[in-house]
């Protein structure tokens, strides 16, 4: 590497430090959303019902969980997450993928043509997911305003760090999630946090940059 690269470098490091920004990580488990028609024949007739209000506004653990199958193994009392969806979807992780038998495909949340599917079952009877199995790719919810004020836009690509805990590290490939409906927070899985030791509510500092 010449000279010159490396102090292009060396600046754009610093200048990434200097204008980081800290979010608020949610650590997310395995979980699965429904739609109208899943939601009945799995539940029958009545709405899901509130366990508790998550960080993103409008959305709930529901107390519902079901049983999900794969070709290879299965995971009880996996919890249902509302409201209702335009489409079932789950999210899990790759050692999830590996115990149930199903291919991993990381995907951003409602990008599930292609995915594998599994099998839910609930109290009242059971549904054949086609799709919809996705390992979520890790990111970043914001409105428009917060975008605005951090320079970043919808679907872009930057970088977390994690300098506080027992572990330290870098996580690129962090998809930016813009919405007027959304509240600040960094969504990793519990392999990602556990790989750096992150707990909920922890704090991670955003930068512009890829990785």
């Amino acid at each position: 590497m010449e000279k010159d690269e490396i102090v292009k470098l060396v600046a754009q490091e610093i200048i990434a430090r200097e204008m980081r920004v800290p979010i608020p990580v949610t650590v997310s488990n395995r979980h699965v959303h429904v739609d109208e028609s899943a939601r009945k024949i799995l539940f029958g007739d009545a709405p899901l019902r509130v366990k508790k209000f998550l960080g993103q506004p409008g959305e709930f653990a529901a107390e519902e969980t079901v049983m999900v199958i794969g070709p290879k193994g299965h995971f009880d009392s996996v919890r249902i997450v509302g409201p209702e969806r335009k489409a079932c979807q789950m999210e899990i992780s790759v050692g999830d993928c590996y115990h149930l038998g199903v291919r991993p495909v990381v995907r951003d949340s409602g990008d599930i043509d292609g995915t594998p599917g599994v099998y839910l079952v609930g109290p009242c009877g059971m549904v054949q997911m086609q799709q919809g199995v996705i390992v979520a790719k890790r990111h970043i919810h914001m409105v428009p305003q917060d975008a605005e004020k951090y320079g970043v836009k919808n679907k872009q690509l930057v970088r977390i760090r994690y300098d506080t805990g027992m572990r330290k590290g870098i996580l690129g490939d962090v998809l930016v999630r813009v919405n007027e409906n959304y509240a600040l927070e960094c969504h990793l899985d519990i392999e990602e946090a556990n790989a750096l030791c992150i707990k909920n509510n922890d704090t991670v500092y955003m930068e512009i940059g890829e990785i």
